[in-house]
């Protein structure tokens, strides 16, 4: 495989760069997907085809943009610039400053997009989403969607996941694995790239790898033995190297692996090799763990982020510091289970057991801000009702002690610093993508604004614009 890089011309999308050589783009890449795999993705092409063909192509963005707001927020200094302009060239930024400083730079021939006394920000960034994944909160509903839904199916349930992400103000999202849908996130990236479908840029980690037995679904006849799985299942190191470099062949960005479960799962071993295959490609690894057992496994065997982490003790929150690992709390996902079953009847044990665990999420947050731990957020939306909803993250964060601020560099520069993209996105700043979403108020002093964005701009392009404000010169 050719080493990983960033691109260095506009017309290459972020998250396609150097996937493969350049004779094994385009559908020779699918002669390579196992034969079982092959039919669905072909029906995916096939029903893309038919809506593209509907569809004119998208036009390239104007030439040049200036885009004029109320003010903008520097992520890096945590302060506003105030009558604030971004000049855009194509799909990047070329300038950015005070409105009469830019707009006596740009060219007359600007597209003016005048906001009027809204707040601009750079494009937000998810670092823990599931977006091939519609599953509602019920028992049975893990293992309905594996038996009832074709990965032709799952594949543009994610395309609209992903358009109502990119509409809540999520340029660039990390998708953590995409539950039993095989390589469908991996066609749904490459669909947006190519201007398919309408979403953030993407990197996925296509099936995670899990510990036989060890992840969904559960409860299966053991006379089922070709029934579907969330993860690639493994035991031992030589299967876990072979999973690794299979999901790396078929268009991974980065690994996911399960840590634990209720227990720790994968060893150290096991975890190990796959850290080593996917760093000598360039690849991260993230390790979904919530026991201290299971996230000291995980940062043992080198992963670059625990997903999760909720019961995080110190020790294991001193480790992450000092090996430059990052955290990702998926703590909205907690408050929105817990908020639909608030109602239920619970034991005076049960609701004791509750609260603890909250107090525990709350401390662990606390003590890994006290240590410098970096944080990127990310919600962890896997229920219809929660995909597009991914702002609820940030609500979630600042509940647990972190500034406004905070919670936004945890979704803006951090983040980007996780998936390395800073040097594209993360920040309005000149030379990184045009990616910016607007709001009414201030979301320094109020957060909640950030649930409700008004304009999105992904690479130069609007993809939502309901303030009707937009003119052209």
């Amino acid at each position: 495989m050719v080493s990983c890089q960033l691109p260095t011309k506009f017309t290459e999308p972020l998250g396609t760069e150097n996937r493969s050589a350049p004779c094994l783009r385009g559908f020779a890449r699918i002669t390579l997907l196992p034969m079982k795999l092959r039919t669905p993705v072909l029906n995916l092409i096939l029903l893309l085809s038919a809506a593209w063909a509907v569809a004119q192509a998208k036009p390239d963005p104007p030439a040049s943009i200036l885009v004029k707001a109320g003010k903008l927020l520097d992520v890096q200094k945590g302060s506003y610039i105030e009558n604030a302009a971004v000049w855009i060239e194509r799909e990047r930024i070329k300038e950015v400053g005070r409105a009469s400083d830019v707009q006596s730079h740009a060219p007359n021939s600007a597209k003016v997009i005048d906001l009027g006394s809204a707040t601009v920000l750079p494009g937000l960034i998810d670092c823990h989403t599931h977006i091939m994944a519609r599953m509602p909160d019920t028992d049975d509903s893990y293992t309905l969607a594996l038996a009832t839904k074709s990965q032709a199916f799952r594949a543009l349930e994610g395309a609209y996941n992903a358009r109502i992400t990119l509409q809540a103000g999520y340029t660039a999202i990390r998708d953590v694995e995409n539950e039993g849908s095989g390589y469908a996130d991996v066609a749904l990236r490459d669909a947006i790239n190519q201007g398919l479908a309408e979403g953030p840029r993407m990197q996925v980690a296509t099936r995670a790898i899990a510990a036989v037995g060890q992840y969904e679904p559960f409860g299966i006849s053991p006379d089922l033995t070709d029934f579907p799985t969330g993860a690639q299942m493994v035991s031992g190191v030589e299967e876990a190297r072979r999973a690794v470099r299979e999901q790396m062949g078929h268009g991974a960005d980065l690994i996911k692996v399960y840590a634990d479960w209720n227990h720790p799962t994968l060893t150290v071993d096991e975890m190990r090799v796959i850290v080593e295959e996917a760093h000598r490609q360039k690849l991260k690894v993230a390790a979904h763990a919530t026991t201290p057992d299971g996230i000291k496994n995980a940062l043992a065997a080198g992963v670059d982020s625990i997903e999760h982490g909720h019961r995080a003790d110190r020790e294991s929150l001193e480790m992450m510091k000092s090996k430059g690992t990052f955290l990702v709390p998926t703590v909205g996902v907690i408050d929105a289970i817990f908020e639909r079953t608030k109602n239920d009847p619970l034991t005076p044990k049960q609701r004791e057991r509750r609260e603890a665990f909250l107090q525990g999420i709350q401390q662990s947050i606390q003590q890994a801000m006290s240590l410098g731990v970096k944080i990127a957020s990310g919600f962890d939306a896997g229920a219809p009702a929660r995909q597009g909803r991914n702002a609820d993250e940030l609500v979630a964060l600042t509940k647990r002690g972190m500034s406004p601020l905070q919670v936004i560099r945890a979704a803006t520069m951090n983040a980007a610093e996780l998936m390395g993209w800073q040097e594209n996105v993360g920040a309005v700043e000149a030379g990184r993508f045009a990616d910016l979403i607007a709001v009414d108020g201030d979301p320094l002093s109020d957060i909640t604004v950030l649930q409700h964005v008004k304009f999105v701009m992904k690479g130069g392009t609007v993809a939502k614009d309901d303030r009707k404000l937009a003119t052209g010169n």
